[in-house]
Parts: structure tokens; sequence; C-alpha cells
């Protein structure tokens, strides 16, 4: 049987989480089908997706954007680790093929490092690749500050319109470097648990109103947990380790539950503009109040999607940080379209790639 080669970019934790949902459905298809994950996103994170056997290979083939947290970008630092990449880029394209040849791997699915183009290309296989954004988006905006990310934006596009097939996901931009796309639908885990397990898992009494706090990997700096007190009749839950002990606040790891575990007791999460999140929320129909986020273009697809899918409240960082959360008062904003988005889209990449490689 021929392998899979998955490349991830290591950008916080969404791309991990929406490509191993894919990676779970087509393991659920192929059992027997071996399966490589690169990247250097934390095993433990995929290991919460994937409950079949699979070679992690811990190289990083994409730098995305540094950050202090999920909010706070540096840019400079970013185009500094992006010109060290690019200088490493015939070592690491070497260095991969070997590895895909050695393995007999017939595919490379990416989501979304650019190199891994050049690898596929370079072993003569077919690269499919699946976002909904491409990392020559979120540069070009900076080339005004920042003028070295014209070239950055341009190694990039010439390697998206190499892809065989963009797998596009919903809240996307065009993405009009790659010249071959089909839309699918959100991607996303299942919940492993019944409600009544995660309100015996957490000790939360059933008819207690929940609202998750999900930062995504990098988390946020200075959450204001004084503003927990103002809602003693809401019990909220926080992966933030260094959250304060409240009352009305459970903590607890990304290793023992995920985000899309709990949202089903969830009336909505707080979270910043993240694929991931707000597409296990969508498909679980849960009110998404979502902060806005500047310097990042991917943000305004996902505002849009929240707005146009779901129930929500648009708020401000300055809304976030420094007021009193009275949008917990509020009944949500109602979505502008009654249409339904497809959430089967794991299913439908996983059935695409059983079929090209069976």
């Amino acid at each position: 049987m021929t392998g899979l080669y998955v490349a991830i970019s290591p950008h916080g934790f969404g791309h991990t989480t929406r490509t191993c949902s894919i990676v779970a459905a087509l393991q659920t298809l192929m059992p027997d089908l071996p399966v490589t994950i690169v990247t250097t996103a934390p095993q433990w994170l995929i290991d919460s997706y994937l409950t079949q056997p699979y070679h992690y290979r811990p190289v990083s083939l994409d730098v995305g954007v540094v950050q202090t947290d999920g909010l706070q970008m540096d840019k400079l630092a970013t185009l500094l680790k992006l010109k060290e990449l690019i200088a490493q880029q015939e070592k690491l394209v070497e260095t991969e093929v070997k590895y895909i040849k050695s393995q007999g791997i017939s595919l490379v699915f990416a989501d979304m490092p650019p190199l891994a183009i050049a690898i596929a290309r370079s072993v003569g296989i077919p690269c499919w690749v699946s976002s909904n954004f491409g990392w020559d988006l979120i540069y070009q905006d900076w080339i005004t500050e920042l003028p070295e990310f014209q070239s950055i934006v341009a190694w990039i596009q010439d390697l998206y319109h190499r892809a065989d097939l963009l797998l596009r996901q919903p809240f996307c931009e065009s993405m009009p470097a790659f010249s071959n796309k089909i839309d699918v639908g959100l991607t996303g885990g299942t919940p492993k648990f019944s409600r009544e397990q995660i309100y015996q898992k957490l000790s939360i009494d059933a008819d207690r109103s929940v609202v998750l706090l999900s930062f995504g990997g990098l988390g946020l700096q200075s959450i204001p947990y004084q503003n927990l007190a103002n809602f003693p009749d809401i019990h909220f839950l926080s992966f933030d380790c260094h959250a304060p002990q409240l009352h009305n606040l459970t903590i607890f790891s990304g290793k023992d539950l995920r985000p899309v575990d709990v949202m089903p007791i969830c009336r909505g999460v707080i979270t910043k503009p993240g694929y991931s999140t707000i597409a296990e929320a969508c498909r679980l129909d849960i009110g998404i109040i979502c902060l806005t986020r500047s310097g990042f273009a991917e943000g305004a697809y996902l505002i849009e999607g929240v707005q146009n899918y779901m129930n929500h409240h648009i708020i401000s960082p300055e809304e976030f940080y420094q007021g009193d959360w009275q949008f917990l008062s509020l009944p949500f904003s109602l979505p502008k379209l009654t249409d339904r988005l497809d959430c089967q889209g794991e299913w439908t990449i996983a059935n695409k790639i059983a079929s090209f490689l069976k």
C-alpha cells in the first residue's frame, strides 16, 4: 500500500486540528494506510484527534507568523524566520525527498506549507493543499511596512501555483495563486463524549449556563478574569493554566479535553478569529463571541463567516480587555444567511484522498 505525507503548518494549533480531523476520517476509511504527519506542532495535540497509528516527523516546513500570543504578531521576526527557511530550502527539500522515496509515499497533502509543493514536485508525485487562506494573503498586507515581504509573497505564489489541487475550506479568500480548486465543507473534530459525561467530568450542574474561553494554541496574555465575578450565574471554562482559581471557572488541559469536546454544553465561546474553533462551534450550532483582529488578513473572512452563519457577538479588543463584558447579558445577533454550511468537509476530503490512493 502506498503512503500519505501530511505537511502541516506549525502556526498555532488550528492547522493541526483541522488537518488531523481529515486524517482521522481517512484512517476510518483506510485503517492500514501508512501516514506520516510532518509538523513541529506538539504530538499530544495530534494524538487528541488520531486514534490510529501514524509516524510523527517533527520537521518544520513553514513559519506562519511569529506571535507572542493569539493576537500579537512580530512581523520582523516572521520575515527573518522566512528568510532562514528559504536559505535552507534546498537542504530541506533534499532530505524530505529522500524520506518520501524511502517510504513509497504517493501523495503529499498540505495545510499549507509552500515547501510541501516543492518537495512533491521534486519527487514527481501530486501535492494537494487544503486551507481557507494562503500565506501570501497575510504577508502581502505587510509589504508597505516591510518591502522585503514582496519577494516572499512571489516565492509563495509561485509554489502555490504548482499545486495539483486546492481543497478550499469555507470562510475563505479567493486564493488566486491556485489554478485548480474544489470547495468543500467545514472541517473539524467531533465531540468524544455526551453532554451528560462532560457535565460529570467537569463537575458542573447541568442547569448551569456555560461559556468557553478558547484562544488557540498561543492563548492570550492578560485575560481580564476579574470580569468573571460580574457573572456568578455563568460557569466559565478555560485552557489557561495561568488562570486564577475562581468559583465560577474550571481550568483544564487540552490534553484531557479538546475545545470541541466541551462545546456541546456551552451557550457560547469567546474566542479570537481562528478557523478551527469557529468551524467546530459552527458545526455544533454554538454561538460565538469573537474579537476582531487587525494586521492578519484572514480575520476579515472569518468574521464575515461568523456574521453570515452563526449566532454571534463581534467585539473589539478594547471591549474585551477594558470593558465589563456586558455583551454576555445581551442576546446574540442572528446570522445574516439562513442557509446552513456543509459540515462534512473532512469526509469529502478523506474520500477523495482514499479514491486516489486505492
